[in-house]
């Protein structure tokens, strides 16, 4: 099983693995570059290097990058589409140089726009973008989102719209938020609203497509379309909802991710540990 947690990488990304150690992860998240900028300095070649001797060194498993949350597929704006695909490219090609295989993204806002008109504006990205990296072994990972305004993601109806229309389907998958889908008002509290919450994700998508798990806990009840990550515990999910994606033996090769309050990972991870083997 990997257990992990977002983690910074200030100096330079092969650091991030020296800070995931330091956790005692065995999986970890980053951003590529600035989350909150369109462009990035090139990754140097010993850059490059020295982050694949530290995976390698570290004994960290998969690593999973998340996108720039500038990035809007689903913008009605065509300047900001264009811009979000160029943007993408460059998230996945950064990926593919640093050999990570799986990258978190969230579907965008169509911004009051019908919503089938969005749908169909993120898969032609996709299908861009896709088409500029043929070859690439980077697979896109749709996040479920709480579905605030007008935010794609909420149902799992709305991902699977998406991965329908892109001509290469393979290369899209899904990472499951715990804060999102409870905040968008799917129940898993008792161990029979979990069972029913995967067959109705498998029966929409499938229990292949699954590339991740975000473990957080929410700010807002179940059903508040809002979307705040609190430490596992402390929010209206509780530890015992949470502990069944960690037992759930069909999830075991896939990276659980925290993305809680950073000064709480030691403390979450290791909550993460202890439900994971079956304890309270």
């Amino acid at each position: 099983m990997y257990l992990g947690a977002h983690v910074s990488i200030a100096g330079g990304v092969d650091l991030a693995f020296e800070r995931g150690t330091a956790l005692g992860c065995t999986a970890i998240q980053v951003f590529t570059k600035s989350s909150n900028q369109w462009k990035a300095r090139p990754l140097p070649d010993d850059e490059v290097a020295r982050w694949k001797t530290a995976w390698k060194e570290s004994g960290i498993g998969p690593v999973v990058a998340h996108d720039s949350y500038l990035i809007n597929l689903a913008s009605p704006d065509d300047e900001l589409w264009k811009k979000s695909i160029d943007s993408y490219h460059e998230e996945i090609v950064r990926c593919e140089t640093l050999g990570i295989e799986s990258l978190v993204m969230h579907p965008g806002s169509g911004k009051g726009e019908d919503v089938g008109a969005s749908i169909a504006r993120v898969a032609r990205a996709f299908d861009e973008v896709h088409e500029r990296t043929k070859g690439f072994r980077v697979r896109t990972l749709l996040e479920t989102t709480a579905g605030q305004g007008a935010t794609l993601g909420r149902t799992f109806e709305e991902l699977a719209a998406i991965r329908d229309k892109v001509a290469e389907p393979e290369r899209v998958g899904v990472c499951l938020d715990t804060c999102h889908v409870f905040a968008a008002g799917y129940a898993f509290g008792t161990k029979q609203e979990f069972e029913t919450l995967l067959a109705e994700f498998d029966r929409v998508l499938g229990l292949a497509l699954p590339g991740a798990i975000h473990v957080n806990d929410s700010v807002y009840p179940f059903g508040s379309r809002k979307d705040r990550h609190a430490g596992l515990g402390q929010g209206e999910i509780g530890e015992k909802p949470i502990a069944h994606f960690l037992r759930e033996k069909r999830f075991r090769e896939i990276p659980f991710v925290l993305e809680t309050p950073e000064d709480g990972h030691a403390k979450d991870l290791a909550i993460l540990e202890r439900l994971a083997k079956g304890g309270r």
